[in-house]
């Protein structure tokens, strides 16, 4: 199997499969390859935080082209109608093709997309054996649907190299179903999640974010916190249409909370829009989360640890602030983040701050030295998540301080 992920968030997406009990974990580019049994598929796709979706791998193979005559899309065409299908679907089964291709070989993504989708069709037609819900052994073939199918069949091509899989999760993961109200650019949950987990955060501390938005860093603090899948909120999962799905076993996995756990500390969201805090409060309560997740309009400039926030152990903040797509001038971007790190370095003392920008001259005006350093990518942006440790006094003084790290992930 394969588990895709963010740019990032590989090493946080193996360590999930090694607790969760896979085997084999190998670490690619954006991805995770793992092995176990049904069982374990089902867990993967209800309970991974930082995947956006499970592949089940069902052939790859390096293709050589025979001669000067041999067509790359032939060759590949009859590669995909020499599978069994038969073992993952019916003739009377909808499918859809997702492709992505890396190849010189292979330029075309929407060709490989038709190529792929006749050989299966053709499979099916050309088959010697009626199909026994046919009347008088008429020919058919299964139809496309690209909004619903029964099965999703992923095409991957890196230069000659071809993987076939079936997408056993469909949507993405990263839509964990709680999203009822939106904010301007909010974060990606998987992401959340990923900068939640490389913090170490298992809800030991209190939590704070202080731009929450509508509300992800909350929502999935709570949610680890508890160790509660955040697969739960979802409709439905593409296995679930699957010829050989285990409606006992998955009834079984799913029902199962035996992993969850206590959460003795409070989560805050603070937002100086009263709009966003209003979007915020409707997923919380979509997710069940509103009993430990409190949310109030703050703005940074008044920005202080609430009198009933734990000190000890440090509290955690996380935040993502904006990039300055969305302010008016540079003069804006510097005086926000200079507030921001007015406000740790005056009201936070002994608390832990992570902070993630794709703007690192903003980041300089926080005026604050990160102990650690990650690069990760929020949609199309490449980002900095830097954590920063508040010290009461002058940091110099200070014997706990940690030596500058740079992790570097692609």
């Amino acid at each position: 199997m394969l588990a895709k992920t963010f740019k990032g968030l590989e090493e946080v997406l193996a360590q999930e499969l090694i607790e969760l009990g896979a085997n084999d974990v190998e670490i690619e580019r954006r991805a995770v390859r793992f092995s176990g049994d049904k069982a374990m598929l089902y867990k993967a796709n209800l309970c991974l935080r930082t995947a956006s979706r499970v592949l089940v791998v069902i052939k790859g193979e390096k293709l050589k082209l025979k001669g000067e005559r041999t067509k790359p899309d032939d060759l590949l065409y009859e590669w995909v109608k020499g599978i069994d299908w038969a073992q993952y679907m019916g003739v009377d089964s909808t499918f859809a093709i997702d492709a992505t291709v890396y190849s010189e070989t292979f330029r075309n993504s929407r060709f490989v997309t038709y190529r792929v989708k006749d050989a299966i069709a053709d499979y099916w037609w050309e088959k010697p054996t009626p199909t026994p819900s046919l009347k008088g052994g008429e020919r058919k073939r299964p139809s496309v649907n690209v909004t619903n199918p029964d099965l999703l069949i992923n095409v991957h091509i890196a230069q000659e190299t071809v993987t076939l899989s079936l997408d056993s999760s469909g949507e993405s993961l990263h839509k964990r179903g709680y999203r009822v109200a939106n904010t301007e650019a909010p974060i990606n949950e998987a992401l959340a999640a990923g900068m939640l987990l490389i913090a170490g955060w298992q809800g030991q501390t209190d939590f704070y974010d202080p731009m929450c938005g509508s509300g992800t860093l909350p929502i999935e603090a709570a949610l680890i916190a508890q160790n509660i899948a955040p697969g739960l909120f979802r409709k439905a999962f593409a296995f679930e249409k699957w010829r050989d799905f285990d409606s006992d076993l998955w009834s079984e996995i799913y029902n199962d909370d035996s992993r969850e756990r206590s959460f003795t500390h409070k989560i805050y969201g603070s937002d100086a829009s009263f709009y966003a805090i209003q979007q915020a409060a409707k997923n919380v309560k979509a997710a069940g989360m509103d009993k430990c997740i409190e949310l109030k309009q703050v703005r940074m400039e008044e920005l202080k640890a609430p009198s009933t926030l734990n000190t000890q152990p440090s509290t955690l903040l996380m935040m993502n602030p904006p990039y300055g797509e969305r302010l008016a001038s540079n003069k804006d971007m510097e005086r926000l983040y200079g507030a921001i790190g007015t406000a740790l370095k005056h009201n936070w003392p002994g608390a832990t701050a992570w902070i993630i920008s794709s703007n690192e001259a903003a980041m300089k005006c926080i005026g604050l030295k990160p102990s650690k350093k990650y690069r990760l990518l929020n949609g199309e942006l490449d980002c900095q998540f830097n954590r920063y440790d508040l010290f009461a006094g002058k940091r110099n003084n200070q014997s706990s301080m940690t030596n500058d790290q740079t992790h570097l992930y692609s």
